[in-house]
């Protein structure tokens, strides 16, 4: 595992392009190994990179309140991540914590801990801020060092939502959006059109592969893959050949 004080990017394996032919409907996430299909989600590109550099402080009544997050895609990844806070603030009174995993409403994972704080006044207020943001597949800690006045239960449930808020205000946020490989294969004669539409059309694209023809690797949205389709059908005369692949998250910032 990587480094558990560091919240991961999000990477992605380039992967070959499969063998089926049109249509590209009905894609399933074949990385998790389900037939569910692949939604759009809001998370973090990353949270804390170094540390020492990203506490994220907030303080009321002498107390301290600390905030870090990070992105996680399963729920042994985001303990570990809320033991390694515990281990780095073991002196601090109270380590709370958050954490939403699942891609979709029927997948969704919520789970909070108040680590001694009066019931329902730490953990579910993260939990909150986490909601509001609309975020999943993150984990949030709040660590309190306290400082000697008690804030009783109201204080502490906007305390705690404050130091969240403030938090993921600071996160990179992104939205992750399916998007399917699409292997484009296309006669040299027509290559500078075909190239010269992705440019226009702003489509994303991956390392093409130049041998008796260009075959150009498209990213396409499954939205858009009719679409696509007919231009390229009216760009070409019909005179291309195309093979879909995986579909693969992208991180659109948001």
């Amino acid at each position: 595992m990587l480094g558990l004080l560091q919240a991961r990017k999000i990477i992605f394996c380039l992967q070959n392009i499969g063998e089926s032919p049109l249509p590209w409907y009905n894609m399933s996430d074949r990385k998790r190994g389900t037939t569910m299909l692949m939604t759009i989600y809001r998370t973090i590109a990353d949270g804390i990179k170094d540390a020492e550099q990203q506490d994220i402080c907030f303080a009321i009544q002498k107390s301290k309140f600390i905030t870090h997050f990070a992105h996680v895609e399963a729920e042994e990844e985001a303990r570990a991540f809320i033991l390694a806070m515990k281990k780095r603030y073991f002196d601090a009174r109270h380590n709370c914590s958050a954490y939403v995993l699942g891609r979709s409403a029927e997948q969704m994972k919520r789970k909070s801990n108040d680590d001694g704080e009066p019931g329902g006044t730490a953990g579910a207020p993260i939990l909150e801020a986490i909601k509001q943001n609309g975020l999943t597949e993150i984990v949030v800690v709040v660590t309190r060092y306290f400082g000697g006045i008690k804030l009783g239960v109201g204080g502490l449930i906007r305390a705690y939502g404050r130091a969240a808020a403030l938090g993921l205000d600071a996160a990179q946020k992104v939205e992750m959006r399916p998007f399917c490989r699409c292997a484009v294969t296309v006669d040299y004669g027509l290559l500078a059109s075909v190239e010269h539409w992705i440019r226009t059309e702003s489509i994303r694209m991956e390392e093409p592969e130049y041998a008796d023809r260009a075959t150009l690797r498209l990213l396409v949205e499954p939205s858009d893959l009719p679409r696509r389709r007919a231009e390229l059908t009216e760009l070409t005369s019909a005179q291309f050949e195309a093979k879909e692949g995986d579909r693969t998250y992208l991180a659109i910032p948001c």
